[in-house]
């Protein structure tokens, strides 16, 4: 098996596996067209993408940490993080965008545990700094 064979079942297992876990509920939440669409965006990756998304990942978390430890949303930092996570969020959504998405889904982590334990984990209070953030980022409340 090819590395990029390897790859590209890498990613169908990852689809698989958020469909199977969160497949009913965002289909719900966001229409299957936009799952369908987030799905074929994620396939389509190169490995190198894949990487840059990856990195991104990590970037968002650790810009994120170090403006909480500011403890002001509205810092230059914090929007940095912000902004970092409208970009991973593009590489998530197939290349689209919109702020009230962006505010709904930040807002999405604080009342869904699932999402808030995610953030938590890094820092306790990190999902509403990060809604906080988001929501000053894209003027919504």
């Amino acid at each position: 098996m090819s590395d990029k064979e390897k790859f590209e079942g890498f990613k169908e297992k990852l689809i698989e596996e958020n469909e199977r876990k969160y497949g009913k509920e965002i289909r719900e939440k966001y229409g299957t067209e936009a799952v369908e669409r987030s799905n074929q965006a994620f396939m389509n990756m190169t490995e190198e993408r894949y990487a840059e998304f990856t990195e991104l990942t990590s970037q968002v978390i650790e810009t994120l940490n170090q403006a909480y430890a500011q403890g002001d949303p509205s810092s230059e930092l914090a929007q940095k993080a912000a902004d970092l996570h409208r970009r991973w969020l593009t590489f998530a959504w197939g290349g689209t965008y919109s702020k009230e998405a962006h505010a709904g889904v930040a807002q999405m982590y604080v009342d869904d545990p699932r999402f808030t334990e995610y953030y938590d984990q890094h820092q306790p209070g990190l999902a509403v700094f990060l809604r906080e953030a988001v929501h000053i980022y894209t003027k919504t409340s």
